[in-house]
């Protein structure tokens, strides 16, 4: 068997949700099927940056071209598009269509984000989400029936190996970039209820519409409490989880939200929103709230803060629920989507 995937995304040490996605999924698979022939697809503009990544044995590279078929059996889009030739049998991941449902992008980037989605979703002959909200999303926003959708969540990613414990401390932490999803402005306004002594660390590069929540942020009476961090490694961010009492994560659209379960892989109590796909990844192992209310916010900020009791409570239940996302799972149920359209 021969599977051809674009492994565009899957390039660069501090990968984004869909690069990580993508690494796992594409070295899981090769490391599962050794009897399987893998091509690993560029597009032109990563190939030559592809040459420093050892791939498996099993594995060969190769530019993926826009108007020419990929030699396999089966095509699988691991980023929501398909090049524009026709493949023998095609797969697409769906993370999420906030840019479709939501005013979080510019009008251009939405037509072209739009017309690649609604392409991949029309040619593909089986499609996977990386949630059932996702999937609903399909269904309704790009019309595919039910039928040709499967789910498939991401596994967590595991936390590196403790030296010394760090103690914790009183940090409100939050992961994402600066912008009007991640819902920004209303977690610093709901911050400024939080007690005396506490602080608010923003990781994260801004995003669109990042300068309203900058201008919240300069305005707001705990302005000494909030630092903003801009982009941060991978090694910097673990020592954030380290040291973080509570992760504030009140997105208001996520297609998974891998940071909730890295937080809880991490011993991290975890508040985040009783909306889009968060309540199908969070589970009972997070306070969930409501992300249009700031008092909502603010008041699962309060309880967190001065309960330890609840903090601990989250604790446990985080450590299981991150425990039951795996990326062997995912590296299966990938492997049987491609069985079920080859067999």
């Amino acid at each position: 068997m021969k599977i051809a995937l674009d492994a565009t995304y899957s390039l660069g040490r501090n990968l984004s949700g869909v690069g990580v996605y993508s690494r796992e999924i594409l070295f899981g698979l090769a490391r599962a099927h050794p009897e399987a022939r893998f091509l690993f697809c560029y597009r032109p503009h990563r190939l030559l940056r592809s040459l420093s990544d050892n791939l498996p044995a099993n594995a060969a590279r190769r530019l993926l071209w826009e108007t020419r078929e990929p030699s396999a059996q089966l095509f699988h889009g691991l980023n929501q598009r398909l090049p524009s030739a026709r493949c023998r049998r095609s797969v697409t991941t769906f993370h999420d269509l906030f840019v479709v449902s939501g005013d979080y992008s510019t009008p251009g980037f939405r037509e072209r984000f739009t017309a690649q989605a609604r392409a991949a979703a029309e040619r593909s002959d089986l499609i996977v989400t990386v949630s059932a909200f996702t999937a609903r999303q399909v269904e309704a926003l790009l019309r595919v029936e039910r039928s040709r959708i499967r789910v498939i969540h991401h596994g967590a990613r595991p936390a590196p190996p403790v030296g010394v414990a760090v103690q914790r401390e009183p940090l409100i932490l939050s992961v994402g970039a600066i912008q009007r999803r991640k819902n920004t402005g209303r977690l610093v306004e709901a911050f400024e209820q939080a007690a005396p002594g506490w602080k608010l660390l923003l990781a994260g590069s801004f995003g669109f519409d990042s300068e309203s929540a900058r201008e919240r942020i300069e305005r707001s009476p705990r302005r000494q409490d909030i630092q903003v961090l801009g982009y941060v490694t991978d090694s910097q961010l673990e020592d954030l989880y380290r040291r973080a009492s509570i992760l504030a994560f009140p997105s208001l659209d996520e297609g998974f939200g891998m940071t909730v379960l890295d937080a809880m892989a991490r011993g991290v109590p975890v508040l985040t929103s009783n909306i889009s796909a968060m309540p199908e990844v969070a589970g009972d192992a997070a306070l969930l709230v409501d992300p249009a209310d700031v008092q909502s916010i603010a008041a699962g900020l309060c309880r967190l803060a001065t309960n330890s009791d609840l903090r601990d409570t989250l604790i446990r239940a985080g450590f299981a629920r991150a425990k039951s996302f795996t990326w062997e799972k995912s590296v299966n149920a990938t492997w049987n989507v491609y069985r079920e359209l080859l067999s």
